[in-house]
């Protein structure tokens, strides 16, 4: 009889001992299409390139941190923009629009300090308002700050979306883009690569199924949907670093759990090995 139970435990244990890798291969099942590429690193080791981020909102930049990280990691120069204050992002209750503003500026400091970008360029454009303020003007605005920083590569959201629909991401990267492919080139113009966040179709189904922003926002027509990813980024190392950046923008918690659902309930460990990768679209 002793000798059953112990087997017994034994059993229990190995199970046990087994079970959070069987979470990790379900969730990363649901979580990733394997069909798309994995690869080491955004850009080719070797010459040490400037890398220009340009997102509308302060906390955009938690859907590229660990490739940041990454890059940073790797000897290249990481410059970032963010177009607004989010003034208007209010999920925190803090109602007074200047007050916001900030907070927000405070945290989206932190987070660059964080990433190891060697510079934040905090621009004060209207959160949530620039649709009004024009994609012509935009395009300026973006073809001033690379001609400015004369990056290497730069990295936004898509032009299909914004990756869940808010128009402020859909803008951005529309202008980024299109004065890449306008301008790419040019003696005088220095981006020869460009490179959109973006998610898998695993990705969306899930957060379709959990994200308030994404039911809100996302196109019903799949064929309106996110851009194909041409490969991701492998981020696992840089997952613990992610979530420091998530926390430093302290007022947009409940948005972020959006993001990442789970992700204060569930070890750092076991996430880290199912939200190990950034998808990304190369802009040709």
């Amino acid at each position: 009889m002793k000798k059953l139970l112990i087997v017994s435990l034994g059993i229990i244990g190995f199970i046990l001992l087994l079970s959070p890798w069987f979470l990790i291969l379900f969730g990363r099942n649901q979580l990733h299409d394997f069909d798309i590429p994995k690869q080491e690193q955004l850009v080719e080791n070797g010459q040490k390139k400037r890398i220009l981020v340009i997102f509308p909102h302060p906390d955009d930049e938690v859907t590229v941190a660990g490739t940041l990280m990454k890059l940073k990691d790797e000897g290249h120069e990481i410059q970032m923009v963010c177009l607004t204050r989010g003034e208007k992002g209010k999920s925190s209750g803090v109602e007074d629009e200047i007050e916001l503003a900030n907070l927000r500026t405070v945290e989206m400091q932190e987070a660059a300090d964080l990433i190891g970008a060697d510079q934040l360029h905090l621009k004060d454009y209207p959160d949530s308002g620039l649709e009004k303020l024009g994609l012509d003007s935009l395009k300026e605005i973006v073809d001033r700050l690379i001609n400015e920083i004369n990056p290497d590569v730069l990295i936004s959201y898509d032009s299909k979306v914004g990756l869940y629909g808010h128009p402020d991401h859909r803008l951005t990267g529309l202008a980024v883009e299109e004065v890449f492919l306008e301008k790419r080139g040019l003696f005088e113009f220095t981006p020869q690569e460009m490179y959109q966040v973006t998610l898998c179709k695993k990705q969306v189904k899930l957060a379709l199924r959990l994200s308030s922003s994404f039911q809100k926002n996302y196109p019903e027509d799949p064929s309106m949907g996110l851009p194909r990813p041409d490969f991701s980024v492998e981020t696992q190392e840089y997952f613990p670093r992610t979530l420091e950046v998530m926390k430093a923008h302290q007022t947009q918690q409940s948005v972020l759990k959006d993001l990442m659902p789970f992700h204060d309930k569930v070890p750092v460990w076991i996430y880290s090995r199912v939200f190990d990768r950034e998808y990304f679209r190369e802009v040709k």
